[in-house]
């Protein structure tokens, strides 16, 4: 036995032939696509970012309008939406695996049946759903899939979180802007963002760390394969699959850590953005 050294690391890195005179061209880029940590990590962001940011995009409004809205109404929808959250992941993975299948889920039967729908021999709506069934297999799919996923799931979550912050808001606030003449859009913009900034950085934080570690989600929706091409695999797959397939848990362990690095990296970087300005 020999110690390594970074020789695991610069493995999974890839760098030895990399062409970086070439690096503003599209040919650099799809070259480091095709290494397995670099695809994998792009996969990673890519559907952390497409399932991610839209959940606070979302959760931020729904959270003020059950707040200020929804009366005695609050707690039964906010546990409504909280509901996909303690699920059981790969019960919901498979439900969804269901629901998109191509030759019998539901979403293609009801999209194709609306493309379809007949009215004196015209198609009034083949031109907004297709009138064949979508291969939602098809690598340019995939992601979009894992990510609406990604997003349903966490919707709820988030909610609550930012509604245990508008709970803390005092109603003072509001009812002094309500006097000078504050629009509902105007409290919500210079009183309840600027007072959430918070359990924003809370929460964009357990997101960041939340879709790096991504892995039961799109594991389970493409049977363990990352999709035609790989598009979906995500880094933990990666790391799954190299140290308990492969055997080889020296690069296993030099893909967690580059992870972490990552992650670590990610949320200094949502503290310097999210950081209160003086």
């Amino acid at each position: 036995m020999k110690w390594e050294g970074f020789g695991n690391y610069l493995w999974v890195l890839e760098f030895d032939d990399m062409k970086w005179q070439e690096f503003f061209s599209a040919s650099f880029w799809t070259d480091l696509y095709s290494r397995d940590f670099w695809r994998a990590l792009y996969n990673t962001l890519w559907m952390g970012v497409a399932g991610g940011l839209p959940q606070h995009l979302v959760a931020i409004p729904l959270a003020f309008f059950i707040h200020t809205r929804l009366g005695r109404l609050k707690n039964p929808v906010l546990a409504l939406y909280f509901l996909p959250f303690i699920t059981n992941t790969v019960a919901i993975a498979l439900v969804f695996q269901a629901l998109f299948s191509t030759q019998f889920g539901v979403v293609n039967t009801i999209l194709t049946s609306l493309g379809t729908f007949d009215v004196a021999g015209i198609r009034p709506l083949s031109w907004l759903f297709p009138e064949t069934r979508i291969d939602w297999a098809n690598p340019d799919k995939t992601r979009w899939i894992v990510s609406f996923l990604l997003w349903w799931r966490y919707v709820g979550w988030n909610t609550v979180l930012y509604m245990a912050a508008l709970q803390t808001i005092p109603k003072d606030i509001y009812e002094a802007a309500k006097v000078d003449g504050a629009s509902i859009w105007q409290q919500f913009w210079y009183i309840t963002i600027p007072l959430l900034r918070p359990m924003m950085f809370f929460a964009v934080t357990l997101t960041v760390i939340g879709s790096l570690q991504m892995f039961e989600e799109s594991y389970i929706l493409t049977g363990a394969t990352g999709g035609t091409g790989r598009v979906a695999e995500t880094s933990a797959m990666l790391m799954l699959k190299t140290g308990m397939t492969d055997g080889d848990f020296g690069t296993a362990s030099a893909i967690a850590w580059l992870l972490f690095i990552f992650i670590a990296m990610l949320t200094w970087l949502n503290n310097v953005l999210m950081k209160p300005k003086d």
